[in-house]
């Protein structure tokens, strides 16, 4: 794909747009509460755009379309559908609550249900995740896609590398959230939000289309065998697609799916989705800067609705994005590893699952970076990928490539792969009778054979690819490439944006500078974004690693750390009227410790299935702790004079339950 002229016009112009829009609706505004909640006068279309935004970043165009091109498939969605349920929840059942509590940040309100302690913890639980994980993630999703698009390319001289953009992202974000805060957040989201849903149409309708014109034969390779019989060239897009994809269309996967299983349907999903819309900061803080509580609602759902379209703009592209790059993604794994070989000779391969013969991958990968030719970098994941590993291993075999083939695995690939262990196993017999110097690794690497590590496809790069070989440069690759930067800069900067505001309104004024006016607090937010900014710069490259897989299950990973204590001490804080103060506190702390527990004693286990275990624990020592020491008087909530209007509509009421239906409707039609 090239840029032209018009291309690059309408990329900058439609940057230079935001950053005006944005700056210009926010100017005069210097209050803190003006910077923070943007005056708390957003109306409900505003709020709207400005959740999905905030939400619809790299982290789902990369990370799920990612996802949906790897093992997950279409269940991957339900991180889009079930938060749409979740919005439903969110708007009558916390939105009133937190709206006339007159909150400014979400661990505020831990404070006035439980103690100050449990807000601290929280506060600094919350800036860490936003920046460590959230803020970085976002920045390396965004700059992986624009490296993908510019590689080989430079930009005065400089490379436009996965750095380079990096910085250019963040840079661009916290440029105008530095100097309007939530109201030029929530105006540049607006444009950016509504060119995004326009460019996801765009490029869902040019992969269906190029859907329709691939040659059957090009497709079975990624699919199962008998997938695709009956099917000609000739046959439709819509033909092709749930031929080539049957057995990544079910919403209900495996216990043993590390990403979405069934059983993370019932309480694990739940978690991040209430978590993510009802809890954090990034995202509450739009609603919590409502003109009333009817307004709130009304973008809530609206921003449901739009949740229950997006899967239909990135899942789908997602699947068929495999089918016609997969030869692509191989290659740029392949390339991003560079894993270099003992014997440049031949074409032999050992399948590393975690630690060979007592050897970390680390290790092997750094002894093999001594040697002087390049390795190739493969990986069957799961049962899924069986029938394609192994025609691959077929084909390979039968061409003469694997004279010199051994295969090493542990215990977790085998009971991911047991269509594979059969075949495996045979072939290393065979070989062992054949040939004992194979024995173990480290006679490989001592020179006996080329060494190559099987670690598969980079999935990531599904909607790089789409963008880039799909979309033609008339001004039409300009639009959808500047809504995409656009949104990855809109969703940074609203997280920049909460970081801040936790920081400064939970941290500095609370410990550092009790006395803070307006101008202080707003000037600490300003000098905390660039803080913010660069550590994220800094730290986002580091996750270009082999050993990394997809950015979609390492943020949704990393907040399981936090996620389910939180949602279980607010539910509490909510809907319990006997949970102890210091319980809060309790919560909070208990999750990261429990939830790292079980990540080190069932490694295997999907990530999902122990948030819910989780959640679950704190659940129950909070009851515990309610029935131990019951509070003797009820907690009285601080309201906000200034909220007037809580009520809400009956038309407010039917739009979430006509949402409500949709959702399960989709999860019955794709069962």
């Amino acid at each position: 794909m090239l840029f032209s002229t018009l291309d690059i016009a309408i990329f900058v112009g439609f940057i230079i747009i935001v950053l005006a829009v944005g700056l210009y609706k926010s100017r005069g505004e210097g209050g803190s509460e003006d910077y923070f909640l943007a005056g708390r006068g957003l109306s409900w279309w505003l709020i709207g755009f400005s959740l999905i935004a905030a939400n619809i970043s790299s982290e789902q165009f990369v990370g799920m379309s990612g996802s949906a091109a790897g093992i997950t498939g279409l269940a991957i969605a339900s991180y889009e559908w079930m938060a749409a349920i979740a919005l439903v929840f969110v708007a009558f059942f916390f939105l009133p609550k937190f709206l006339k509590s007159g909150i400014y940040t979400m661990p505020q309100f831990l404070e006035y249900r439980f103690d100050s302690f449990s807000r601290t913890v929280m506060s600094l639980l919350m800036v860490v995740m936003l920046v460590a994980v959230n803020v970085t993630g976002v920045i390396y999703s965004g700059a992986l896609t624009a490296s993908t698009m510019f590689e080989g390319r430079e930009f005065f001289g400089i490379p436009m590398d996965l750095t380079f953009f990096a910085w250019l992202i963040g840079i661009v974000a916290a440029t105008y959230v530095f100097a309007g805060g939530l109201k030029a957040c929530a105006w540049a989201d607006l444009i950016q939000g509504a060119a995004l849903v326009a460019g996801g149409g765009i490029i869902a309708y040019l992969a269906f289309d190029a859907m329709g014109a691939i040659e059957v034969s090009k497709i079975a390779s990624t699919s199962g065998a008998d997938a695709l019989k009956g099917l000609t060239d000739s046959s439709g897009a819509i033909e092709k697609f749930a031929a080539a994809n049957a057995g990544k269309m079910s919403m209900f996967l495996p216990n043993d799916n590390p990403e979405v299983p069934w059983t993370a349907l019932i309480i694990g999903l739940w978690i991040p989705n209430f978590y993510y819309w009802g809890l954090n900061q990034y995202i509450m803080q739009r609603t919590l800067g409502a003109s009333s509580l009817a307004e709130g609602q009304k973008g809530i759902l609206f921003a449901a609705l739009m949740k229950l379209l997006i899967p239909f703009l990135i899942v789908f592209p997602g699947l068929i994005a495999f089918n016609l790059y997969s030869e692509k993604m191989e290659a740029a794994a392949f390339s991003d590893a560079k894993i270099v070989a003992s014997n440049a000779e031949s074409l032999s391969t050992i399948l590393l699952a975690n630690a060979p013969a007592g050897m970390t991958a680390q290790e092997l990968a750094k002894a093999l970076e001594a040697k002087d030719s390049e390795g190739k970098i493969f990986r069957s994941v799961s049962e899924a990928d069986a029938e394609i590993f192994i025609k691959k291993f077929k084909r390979e075999k039968d061409s003469g490539k694997l004279d010199n083939v051994r295969f090493c695995y542990d215990g977790g690939w085998a009971k991911k792969n047991p269509a594979l262990v059969p075949l495996v196993d045979k072939w290393n017999a065979d070989l062992a009778a054949k040939n004992p110097d194979f024995d173990n690794v480290s006679r490989q690497l001592a020179g006996k054979s080329e060494t190559r590590r099987l670690i598969g496809y980079k999935y990531d790069t599904a909607f790089a690819y789409l963008l880039k070989e799909l979309v033609p440069a008339n001004g039409l690759t300009g639009f959808i490439f500047a809504a995409l930067l656009g949104a990855i800069i809109s969703s940074l900067a609203s997280m920049l944006n909460a970081a801040s505001t936790i920081f400064t309104i939970d941290i500095f004024k609370r410990f550092i500078n009790k006395d803070a006016g307006d101008k202080a607090q707003v000037l600490t937010g300003r000098v905390c974004i660039v803080a913010f900014t660069v550590l994220g710069c800094v730290i986002a490259p580091f996750l270009n690693s082999p050993f990394f897989t997809n950015i979609f299950t390492y943020i949704q990973e990393f907040q399981g750390f936090l996620s389910p204590g939180i949602l279980a001490v607010f539910l509490f804080g909510l809907f319990s009227k006997k949970a102890p103060r210091f319980s809060g506190a309790i919560g909070i702390i208990a999750s990261p410790v429990i939830y790292g527990a079980l990540k080190y004693a069932v490694p295997d286990a999907a990530f999902l299935n122990r948030m819910a275990a989780t959640f679950l624990a704190i659940l129950a020592i909070m009851a515990l702790l309610a029935f131990v020491k019951p509070l003797k008087r009820e907690v009285k909530m601080p309201e906000n004079s200034a909220f007037k209007d809580g009520s809400t509509s009956a038309g407010v009421k039917i739009f979430g339950a006509a949402i409500l239906a949709a959702a399960f409707s989709l999860y019955i039609i794709f069962r």
